[in-house]
């Protein structure tokens, strides 16, 4: 079952409807269970990278529930996301004390670099670029995270060396 969980934003025509079929498999389980709904939303975006209508309109049928509550699940968390995602999530730390410490900055920086804006994708699908409140790393600050890994008291000269990691597909596993 652990196949399931790795993140796939690249399938498309069969490779697609593979990936439905078996989350038609994995969704039945969560069918009557109380509680299923945002699990089943989890497994999906797992799978499919992200949360696309026909997914959410699936989990509708299957769950009995309305349109408007598993769009109004999927809007209301912020680990969901009904957009194609990039292969690397970055995020940002704006909270008080990575913002004082130059967090605006990096996020400037980044945008820059990426050319994209929050929320957004590069067109490459390589990175998505959010922000976050707290990562509760604060005597470590300014913090981004580049998927799981946390890399602390960031500086905007390094951020290009950050970067390039990721772009060839090496990243250190934790950096702290």
């Amino acid at each position: 079952m652990s196949e399931l969980f790795k993140k796939c934003t690249c399938a498309t025509g069969e490779e697609d409807a593979q990936l439905l079929k078996e989350f038609n498999e994995i969704l039945e389980t969560y069918r009557d269970k109380p509680g299923g709904l945002i699990p089943a939303l989890q497994v999906a975006q797992n799978m499919f990278g992200y949360l696309p209508e026909n997914v959410l309109k699936q989990v509708c049928r299957v769950m009995n529930k309305s349109y408007s509550e598993v769009a109004g699940i999927a809007g209301f968390y912020s680990f969901f996301s009904t957009m194609p995602r990039g292969k690397h999530i970055i995020r940002v730390c704006l909270g008080t004390a990575c913002y004082v410490r130059g967090g605006k900055q990096i996020l400037e920086t980044l945008r820059q670099e990426l050319k994209i804006d929050v929320g957004e994708t590069t067109q490459d699908k390589m990175f998505t670029l959010e922000v976050a409140r707290c990562f509760g790393a604060c005597g470590l600050a300014p913090v981004i995270t580049i998927d799981d890994n946390i890399h602390q008291r960031v500086k905007i000269t390094k951020l290009r060396e950050i970067m390039d990691k990721y772009r060839k597909n090496s990243p250190d596993k934790k950096e702290i």
